[in-house]
């Protein structure tokens, strides 16, 4: 009985691991998404800044 165990447990483990390794980069990929989205509204700020220009959230909408 106890090799049908281990048996089961070497089924699924590549199924455990490759979900893992998938939910971590993913997790990553969107992590990475956000930071740079932040950082590049930061760079676009000082930008508009420098230049004198209103905020994207204060211009006209022109819809």
């Amino acid at each position: 009985m106890e090799s049908y165990w281990v048996a089961v447990l070497w089924a699924i483990l590549p199924t455990i691991v490759v979900t893992l390794a998938f939910f971590y980069i993913f997790r990553s990929i969107v992590r990475m998404d956000r930071t740079e989205r932040k950082v590049y509204a930061r760079i676009e700020a000082e930008e508009r800044a420098k230049r004198g220009m209103p905020s994207p959230a204060s211009a006209p909408a022109d819809r």
